[in-house]
């Protein structure tokens, strides 16, 4: 009923141009402002939720561009830093102050829409203060919020719409193109998500093997995870109930999380070194798990209990995902001239690069997003990419190009290796299997975030995704 009277109230309102109050007139730390426009502001949807966008217009045309969405994963992470620090038009630089231009802008060739969702993440924030949320109404207020954008935006409505995301928004991307593919009054094109979770077990039982084959765990490890946690020539080791095997999953957690490995980038640095996954920090828990490996082994569940106990007993929480800098972007997000330019309401949080309340809270209710994926595919008319980055371990790629190999599409051009332009002359970018309307791709030598590791070749790719080109 809520949304209902939402709707009506909306179209009772009426369609206007581009919100004038949004556009941003000066942004600080820029040498030069840019040529194109740009928005920010609050999309306000169903029960006093309001969804900070910021939205910035084709280098290009953006008359004609695409639209395309970008969330960033979690759950519980802003979309800022997608923005800010992969493949927005300025990359924040390590002073917290300065933007400098990115020749590998998403922007040169779309519209690129960067929500904070959900509230509670960013900016963004309820009237109530509730952020307790879980992946349905996640999803419904996303398709809120696009209708929102477009209401506001009247000129993009006609446009080619694609929705992207990364990390978690394997689970978000897919579970808003269900709804969205659903209205036609939207111009859904496609989605691409980008080392994305697309099922828990794939991606705990495949990072078991790739933790190996990139000689992580050394061959007794492996010789006892076999033992105990195969069988028949199946390995389980997702949800498997043999202490045994619990056990030596633990240790295989251990050598991921604590021994200084960068779980984003096995081959990058990390930021900081790697503290354990959770400890206390002048009174505050600090927590270096978005808590998307191992959901379901037992120690893990432990953990995630007892932290939401101490949320519970209003311990301050800190979300600091492992060998990630954000000092930059949270210096100058929370600059006070910054926020006015952007337009920041009064109401809403400091901005952080992720939310512990949203993370601790969330209610994970798929699994995997298996039926949604067959679900577009089986309308025939969206072009579908899955890509990763091939040495992250929180999104490996064997367990998303075991996924989609698992919805049994009919293969178009077999796998092989994709080029692109580089700064050298031809680079191989990775490799691409192509099914009916639905491509896996990796990026070699790429992370968790590719337009940040890899972004003339990630540019390369986002072009002839929207551009409907072949890989």
């Amino acid at each position: 009923m809520q949304v209902f009277l939402w709707f009506l109230l909306t179209f009772l309102l009426g369609a206007g141009a581009a919100p004038s109050a949004d556009e941003i007139s000066f942004l600080p730390g820029l040498q030069k402002q840019p040529s194109f426009r740009q928005y920010s502001g609050y999309l306000n949807v169903a029960d006093g939720k309001h969804l900070h966008y910021w939205f910035v217009e084709s280098q290009s045309k953006p008359s004609s561009d695409p639209v395309v969405l970008w969330l960033n994963g979690g759950p519980g992470c802003s979309s800022l830093d997608g923005l800010l620090t992969e493949h927005g038009p300025f990359l924040i630089q390590d002073d917290g102050v300065t933007l400098q231009y990115n020749p590998y802008s998403w922007n040169k060739i779309a519209n690129m829409l960067y929500l904070e969702s959900p509230v509670g993440v960013g900016f963004s924030y309820s009237d109530d203060k509730n952020y307790k949320t879980n992946d349905t109404e996640v999803s419904m207020n996303n398709y809120l919020a696009l209708k929102e954008f477009f209401r506001l935006f009247p000129e993009y409505s006609s446009n080619e719409l694609y929705l992207t995301g990364e990390s978690y928004g394997g689970i978000y991307i897919p579970t808003l193109a269900e709804r969205v593919m659903e209205d036609s009054s939207l111009n859904l094109q496609g989605v691409a998500v980008g080392n994305g979770m697309s099922s828990y077990e794939l991606n705990d039982n495949s990072l078991v093997y790739f933790a190996y084959y990139h000689g992580l765990l050394g061959s007794q490890l492996w010789a006892e995870l076999q033992m105990y946690c195969c069988s028949g020539g199946k390995c389980d080791f997702h949800n498997n109930q043999n202490p045994n095997c619990t056990e030596k999953l633990s240790d295989v957690q251990t050598i991921l999380y604590s021994s200084g490995l960068n779980i984003y980038n096995l081959y990058a640095p990390c930021a900081g070194g790697v503290p354990h996954r959770f400890s206390v920090d002048h009174g505050q828990l600090v927590v270096r798990d978005m808590g998307n490996i191992f959901i379901n082994h037992q120690e893990t569940r432990q953990w995630n209990q007892k932290l939401m106990s101490l949320a519970a007993a209003h311990l301050s929480v800190r979300l600091d995902p492992p060998c990630t800098n954000s000092t930059p972007s949270s210096l100058y997000l929370n600059n006070a001239y910054v926020k006015k330019a952007l337009h920041i309401s009064p109401d809403a949080l400091d901005w952080a690069i992720c939310s512990s309340e949203v993370n601790l809270m969330y209610g994970r209710l798929y699994m995997d997003v298996r039926k949604q994926y067959l679900k577009l595919l089986s309308a025939l008319k969206y072009r579908v990419l899955v890509y990763n980055g091939d040495v992250d371990m929180a999104c490996n790629f064997m367990g998303d190009e075991w996924f989609v190999e698992s919805l049994q599409q009919q293969v178009e051009v077999q796998r092989r290796p994709w080029v692109y332009d580089g700064l050298d002359g031809h680079q191989i970018g990775g490799f691409v299997k192509e099914f009916d309307n639905i491509a896996f791709l990796t990026v070699k030598g790429s992370g968790h975030m590719v337009p940040t590791d890899k972004p003339v070749a990630a540019f390369a790719m986002f072009t002839r995704f929207i551009k409907k080109q072949p890989y």
